[in-house]
């Protein structure tokens, strides 16, 4: 139980766990878009009109809506207030691609609004790629290294925390933008009641990625605190 990180008990039951979550949540969002991508929505309202309709309706301007290469890569680009819409959104008239479309307009919507956790995740972007890069390499080292070198460990987890700060800042941002495209479509009519339930199980199962995502990053903390901890 107290072997080497990467060799150890707990690692791999920590590795099933997160493993397992994260597949979990991959199968889920694959599966729930793949069964309601067959369903086209009654008005026969492309993922590009939704988007657009939702920025209208939350007079939203200066926002652009493009096509690109791929498959559920779907984003809102705050730096030059761009959504991209995947392949299978773009032009799809699908509750799959009006929902995801939908929410990738929430995004924008947050931007022009000025969301505050929006805000605090931009601010996060820099601090968390430069964390999640070195904060492992690090605490490897500092493993390896005599006790008193325990302060880069704790550099690598500092850095560490701050990538877990941002997948947790990213879930209300999610669940906001999210929030805010059933709305608009509700209120648009471009979805009737059951259209929107349907969405609102595509978006939901979305959501757990980023659910997913926090809870292994979480999950991550603790051990690394478990193991400081340890070698103290």
């Amino acid at each position: 139980m107290y072997g080497f990180y990467y060799y150890d008990l707990n690692y791999f039951i920590y590795m099933f766990i997160t493993m397992a979550v994260s597949m979990y949540a991959h199968f889920k969002v694959q599966h729930t878009f793949k069964k309601y991508s067959k369903v086209r929505c009654m008005r026969g309202v492309t993922g590009k009109d939704a988007a657009l309709e939702v920025l209208r309706q939350n007079n939203v301007t200066g926002v652009s809506v493009g096509r690109i290469r791929g498959n559920l890569n779907d984003h809102f680009d705050p730096r030059d207030n761009s959504i991209s819409l995947s392949d299978v959104v773009y032009d799809k008239s699908s509750i799959s691609a009006v929902g995801v479309a939908a929410h990738e307009a929430g995004h924008a919507v947050q931007h022009a609004r000025g969301y505050f956790p929006i805000k605090i995740r931009q601010a996060l972007v820099p601090i968390s790629q430069f964390g999640s890069m070195l904060s492992m390499p690090l605490v490897f080292i500092g493993l390896l290294l005599p006790v008193q070198y325990n302060f880069i460990v704790n550099l690598g987890i500092i850095l560490f925390s701050m990538a877990v700060l941002f997948q947790l800042v990213t879930l209300p941002v999610e669940f906001d933008a999210s929030k805010r495209a059933l709305k608009s479509l509700e209120s648009t009519g471009i979805l009737h009641s059951q259209e929107l339930d349907e969405a609102r199980e595509v978006l939901s199962a979305a959501a757990l990625t980023y659910v997913a995502a926090a809870f292994t990053a979480l999950l991550s903390l603790a051990r690394l605190l478990l193991m400081t901890r340890r070698r103290d």
